[in-house]
């Protein structure tokens, strides 16, 4: 049921929709990188921002949160006793933006064309963040209050794994206890196909070192004697699949499940052209494991990555030598079932027994990010659903995503919470890449859908 005040809340935001792109472009100017130390004071100043925008939009308590690391923007509006209580999480840190020659336009001055604004950030997760302060000052101008009481957990260090979240998460237990989760980090399928996800994969890492001769040799002199450490990180890379394209360590799928009858019919209803898909990326065709539709490979299989390889001579012409190292960085993405502790240790024992002669390994491991699964049958889901075919037109599909956002499985762990992952990016953004941007369309209808889900989930959750 539609609320009675919700034809004036989207006249409100529709009245407002250049302020709010304004408002977008001042903030994608501030360079908030996290993973440069230089930017710092940039993604505090960032954090800042947020909280005086969190007061302009009529929250009752804003104010700059400390971590161990970089700041959280921070704010609340509790004045619906007896009503449930939504977290909305974001991040307002940024990833840097070489390389800058790439870039159509200069990534911290936003310029809009062709229906998008381009920046730095737009949908990453700037724009996003943006969609509910808007809905959240619509609510509180129309009606003067909000249906539900609602937290604002704006972060400022996703953009490098949150290192310090989970320490803050357990700190303020108290201060962030709510009934559900609502994240706006994500993408739909396609435009003209809105989508909730409900799952998102796990992570973990991996630096593996190879190292041979005490300095780099002579490949006249010493090769043929000498173990080479590239070939042998070659080869140690080579033996982590087979030749279908599953991954070959004993014990790396345990706990993984099979897709269901009704989660194959789903992904086969799907508009996905693996041709097209194929295409677009710029290779001849799409590969993987051996009878997996690409969109399971995607989202329900686990997947084992070699993310960067460096040794020996980079440079212009040839230099004939045997080195002394090779590196190689590889990632795990992580179903529900799997434990990433274990995957951890079934990988390196996997490489440690598989070191050719004539050389050592040293791997380093890391990452503790478990996958994580909301029930499409839950109440705030379902509501949400409601919500995003109003702002969109159309009801929305369930989708997975292949990558990892380090707090929703903080939230999942250390708070025990319900999530609803309802972000309206699209899947050629660019983020993390040159030319990000984000449609206005879809910044649009994510103001209005985020209109809706307040009312929805209100009712949802008292119900």
């Amino acid at each position: 049921m539609i609320a009675p005040h919700a034809g004036a809340l989207v006249e409100f935001v529709r009245a407002n929709r250049e302020r709010y792109l304004d408002e977008l472009k001042v903030w994608i100017a501030n360079p908030s990188i996290s993973a440069n130390p230089a930017h710092h004071a940039d993604v505090r100043r960032s954090a800042q921002a947020v909280v005086a925008r969190m007061r302009a939009a009529g929250l009752t308590e804003a104010e700059v949160l400390e971590t161990d690391g970089l700041p959280v923007a921070y704010g609340s509006w509790l004045r619906a006793p007896g009503a449930p209580t939504i977290l909305i999480y974001g991040h307002h840190d940024v990833q840097p933006a070489d390389p800058f020659e790439l870039w159509t336009t200069p990534p911290f001055e936003a310029t809009v064309r062709d229906g998008s604004v381009f920046g730095r950030g737009a949908v990453d997760d700037k724009g996003q963040v943006l969609m509910h302060l808007a809905a959240i000052e619509a609510h509180l101008t129309i009606n003067g209050r909000l249906p539900l009481n609602v937290k604002v957990l704006i972060e400022g260090e996703e953009e490098i794994g949150s290192p310090s979240f989970e320490a803050f998460l357990a700190r303020n237990r108290e201060r962030l206890a709510c009934d559900v989760a609502v994240i706006s980090d994500t993408a739909v399928f396609a435009e003209d196909v809105p989508s909730l996800t409900v799952s998102l994969r796990g992570l973990v890492h991996w630096e593996v070192t190879v190292r041979g001769p005490a300095s780099d040799v002579h490949s006249g002199y010493y090769g043929g004697v000498v173990k080479n450490p590239l070939e042998a990180l070659a080869q140690i890379i080579a033996g982590l699949k087979d030749p279908h394209g599953r991954v070959a360590v004993p014990g790396f799928y345990d706990g993984v499940r099979e897709p269901n009858a009704a989660e194959r019919a789903a992904l086969a209803a799907l508009p996905f052209d693996a041709v097209n898909e194929a295409a677009a990326l710029g290779v001849p065709e799409l590969t993987g494991e051996a009878q997996r539709s690409p969109l399971e490979r995607m989202w329900l299989r686990p997947t084992l990555e070699i993310n960067g390889m460096y040794g020996g001579y980079q440079g212009p012409g040839a230099k004939t030598i045997v080195p002394s190292f090779a590196t190689a960085k590889i990632s795990a993405r992580l179903v529900p079932g799997q434990e990433p502790a274990a995957v951890k240790t079934a990988v390196q024992s996997f490489i440690e027994a598989h070191v050719p002669r004539g050389v050592r390994v040293e791997i380093h491991a890391e990452g503790d990010v478990r996958a994580v699964e909301t029930s499409r049958d839950h109440p705030a889901v379902a509501a949400a659903a409601r919500a995003m075919e109003r702002g969109f037109g159309k009801p929305p599909v369930f989708i997975g995503t292949g990558g990892t956002i380090g707090p929703v499985s903080s939230f999942d762990r250390i708070l025990n919470l319900p999530q609803v992952l309802i972000g309206v990016g699209l899947p050629d953004d660019a983020i993390h890449a040159p030319n990000e941007k984000f449609s206005l369309h879809q910044f649009y209808g994510g103001i209005e859908t985020m209109t809706y889900l307040y009312d929805e989930l209100a009712s949802a959750l008292s119900a």
